[in-house]
């Protein structure tokens, strides 16, 4: 058994995907009578691993844990901080095929398939494919390829190669289906079947995730 910290933008369900168990578990585990709704800072039981597993945040924000087996649902063993000095090849790979995929797709016109221009980027930097529509997409990302990140939306847009995920924006079909892109690095723009020119100025998103490639 372990403890998880809940964050802005967790869902029951997301973390029962991250963690390799189901919601009405985490759910009977945690005395949570309403599924859809729980808080961040609360702490929440996890079910199935060993006793000195720890997903609580470090103090600069960070996941960090103890033993357990790597690939299982878990939050991934840190492989380096995502920052602008930090960037791997993997990252850039992303980013460079996220580029490729939003200007084969709709150019700088959003076509309503971000989801279908992230896994394609996906596929081409990396020869799998990952499932999902936008609010899916951090579920299905393979933690052994893929470690969640804590930082701002600011600090993530400079930084290219990462993977964005919102639970909800504020369009009709946005709020049933969120968004997903994958960062450039010049500070402002993010690509999935579009190169979206300015996503800090994109309002009404919420449920941010920000995850980085560890291939």
């Amino acid at each position: 058994m372990s403890t998880y910290r809940i964050r802005p933008g967790d869902t029951l369900s997301a973390l029962a995907g991250r963690f390799n168990t189901s919601v009405s578990e985490l759910a009977r585990l945690n005395k949570i009578a309403n599924p859809n709704l729980i808080y961040a800072g609360k702490s929440l039981r996890i079910p199935g691993h060993a006793r000195n597993d720890s997903f609580e945040p470090t103090k600069s924000g960070g996941p960090r844990r103890g033993s357990g087996t790597k690939g299982s649902g878990q939050v991934g063993e840190s492989r380096g901080t995502a920052s602008p000095g930090n960037v791997t090849p993997a990252m850039r790979k992303l980013a460079s095929a996220g580029r490729a995929a939003a200007m084969s797709i709709g150019g700088y016109n959003s076509q309503g398939l971000c989801a279908t221009g992230v896994s394609k980027a996906i596929q081409n930097a990396f020869g799998f494919k990952v499932w999902g529509n936008g609010n899916q997409i951090d579920n299905n990302l393979p933690r052994d390829k893929f470690k969640q990140v804590n930082m701002s939306l600011e600090e993530a847009l400079k930084i290219p190669g990462l993977v964005l995920t919102w639970e909800k924006t504020s369009s009709r079909l946005g709020s049933i289906y969120g968004h997903t892109a994958i960062t450039t690095g010049d500070g402002r723009s993010s690509v999935s079947d579009f190169i979206e020119r300015n996503t800090l100025g994109a309002g009404g998103r919420s449920g941010l995730k920000i995850f980085m490639p560890t291939v």
